[in-house]
């Protein structure tokens, strides 16, 4: 049994995959995009997220569990991004989620899950090249349970991530980007006195949450309010232990997940519509699923232009 962390994601999303668990779908800009709003212009959006497997990596043995059945993951999710000035934004978000199998007894869990926060700075902009870096940091806003995976729906840790993203955007609206981070994860605490991990007996309650990274390729389009591009995504945890056979996954595990996915957006003025497929092809102590999501956006102006 496995939990598949969600931007994020995921994040990866975790992931963001790896990343902020839930940061999966993308509306008008995201953290892993060079996408900016306009200075006093904000956009609103909300998505819908649903990921799904029947089968899960245990290290690299690729199995099922028939207690379990199929795991199912859905999250809404509430995001803003904010234009403070063409070339700094900053994007918030916190999602609810809810698990659910189709098999066995295990208990479905469902709650708010971690809140958000990002800063992307375009530092460099020129002949359609912009390099750009990106912070963002998560904390638990719900008292989910983090060691009952694969139906917890989160870690309850604090994150911090750094990210550099590189993208060249051709004038007939071609473009490629690349990026990658490194996610920084705090200590949790679990509702038991001892735990084991790698072989070995910890007499304590604090869980050591490996660290995480992540890389991702885009090659896309975007013109005239059409939005449409293919990625590949790779998150890995740093370091860790793996599933022991026939058991629990838990927060201590190397999570490994390889992703292919397509994105498409539609806004020709305020309101737009997106949606996204991600399809996981390769993991390891993760869960080869497939997800679906769409949302609905709005974007206006929140101050008046300045005269000149």
């Amino acid at each position: 049994m496995l939990y598949t962390l969600q931007k994020c994601k995921q994040n990866l999303i975790i992931l963001v995959f790896i990343l902020i668990g839930s940061l999966s779908a993308a509306f008008a800009q995201m953290p892993n995009d060079a996408i900016y709003m306009a200075k006093n212009i904000a956009c609103v959006a909300v998505s819908y997220t649903n990921s799904s497997w029947d089968k899960y990596w245990e290290n690299s043995l690729l199995r099922e569990n028939l207690n379990i059945g199929t795991h199912t993951t859905q999250n809404v999710m509430p995001m803003l991004a904010v234009g403070i000035t063409k070339n700094l934004n900053i994007i918030a978000a916190v999602p609810y989620i809810w698990t659910q199998t189709s098999a066995g007894n295990l208990r479905w869990q469902k709650g708010f899950q971690d809140a958000s926060g990002w800063i992307k700075y375009r530092f460099i902009n020129k002949s359609g090249l912009s390099l750009n870096a990106i912070v963002g940091a998560s904390i638990p806003v719900g008292d989910y349970i983090p060691d009952f995976l694969p139906m917890s729906i989160g870690l309850q840790c604090k994150t911090a991530t750094a990210r550099l993203l590189a993208s060249y955007r051709h004038k007939s609206g071609v473009y490629l980007t690349a990026s990658g981070s490194y996610i920084f994860r705090s200590k949790i605490n679990i509702d038991r006195d001892s735990y084991q991990s790698d072989g070995k007996l910890y007499n304590t309650n604090r869980v050591s949450v490996p660290n995480a990274y992540d890389a991702a390729a885009r090659l896309g389009y975007l013109k005239s309010g059409l939005q449409a591009e293919g990625y590949v995504e790779y998150g890995a945890c740093d370091g860790g232990d793996f599933i022991r056979r026939n058991d629990m996954p838990f927060p201590t595990n190397n999570m490994k997940t390889t992703s292919v996915g397509f994105y498409a957006k539609y806004q020709p003025k305020n309101f737009g519509l997106n949606a996204r497929a991600v399809y996981v092809v390769d993991g390891t102590n993760m869960g080869k699923s497939t997800a679906y999501s769409a949302g609905i956006l709005y974007q206006f102006r929140f101050a008046k232009a300045e005269k000149k």
